[in-house]
């Protein structure tokens, strides 16, 4: 059943990105640049995976208020999309208000997407796939858990690889480390950023937890945000590379872009050290815009040109 091809589950968002340049105040109005935008850990990944020439579907579950622009969003990236549209529920909302230094504070409602469930699950997803890629946020709600159980059984059976993005500390600590490792124990790679790696394990530094981590799932790769990102294999750090310098104006979306870049490169031959350098330049291209997804147009080899001695 095998073939080249990547499946995303994950959420799909309506992101609404309020960029402001000075303290957000109880009770006084604030000036800011206010855009819309699809949006969401998952959709995020797979849109830039697919605009990196990755054969990419999307599993999520839209709402009954935005699927047509959503679905179309996803189209026009080259996503293949996987979706169920909730006839009582809205799609998922982040209010994202980022400040003058690119940083983010999250405000969300997951609707729809926090409903997805086994019932949105079928074995003949995949068909032609090389790696199921689920976002930690799927395992959170115990409809999304049971549906991510099912989509990794069926995966083990089919010889499909499994990797997982822990995705966010509070609800993963709030589901529990232990218990999101045993969910997560069939999988081969994981792909946590610094704060996620060091909840996982209790390890006081990157390197230390990669290498907890790939002890645990074979692959660990260590998301260092500006610093770049680390890998691990089976307990030995074995590639580590620089951040690509990009000017920040939102780093929404950023760690879902650098997931892809990882992704699609290894999808397609590549090594750990390659592929990390690949998942930095779609990071850095990432928080150059507004917005978790790729430009239109977009050219990372453009921007962002791999160097070769």
């Amino acid at each position: 059943m095998t073939g080249r091809g990547l499946l995303v589950v994950g959420d799909a968002v309506t992101d609404v990105v309020a960029r402001h340049g000075s303290p957000i105040v109880a009770g006084v109005d604030a000036a800011a640049d206010i855009v819309l935008r699809p949006g969401g850990s998952g959709a995020n990944t797979a849109a830039w995976a697919a605009h990196l020439g990755a054969d990419t579907r999307l599993l999520a579950r839209l709402g009954y208020d935005s699927s047509d622009w959503h679905l179309a969003e996803l189209a026009r990236s080259g996503v293949r999309p996987q979706v169920s549209v909730d006839p009582d529920h809205p799609t998922a909302v982040v209010i994202a208000m980022v400040d003058h230094s690119g940083e983010r504070s999250m405000l969300t409602n997951r609707g729809a997407g926090g409903l997805i469930s086994e019932h949105d699950w079928d074995p003949a997803l995949l068909e032609g796939v090389a790696r199921l890629h689920l976002s930690g946020y799927v395992f959170f709600a115990p409809p999304g858990l049971r549906l991510a159980r099912a989509a990794i059984a069926d995966a083990a059976a089919a010889g499909v690889a499994v990797s997982v993005d822990p995705a966010s500390t509070e609800p993963l600590r709030a589901f529990g480390v232990e218990r999101f490792t045993a969910e997560t124990a069939a999988a081969d790679l994981v792909i946590p950023n610094l704060d996620e790696a060091l909840l996982l394990t209790g390890a006081p530094t990157a390197e230390r937890a990669a290498e907890l981590l790939s002890e645990r799932y074979g692959t660990a790769v260590v998301k260092l945000g500006a610093r770049g990102a680390l890998a691990a294999v089976s307990g030995t750090v074995i590639a580590q590379v620089a951040g690509v310098a990009a000017d920040v104006v939102d780093t929404t979306g950023a760690g879902d872009a650098f997931a892809a870049g990882f992704l699609a490169a290894t999808l397609r031959g590549c090594g750990e050290e390659a592929a990390l350098e690949e998942g930095c330049r779609a990071g850095a291209a990432c928080v150059a815009q507004v917005g978790g997804r790729p430009r239109y147009g977009l050219d990372l080899n453009r921007l962002y040109p791999i160097h070769t001695d």
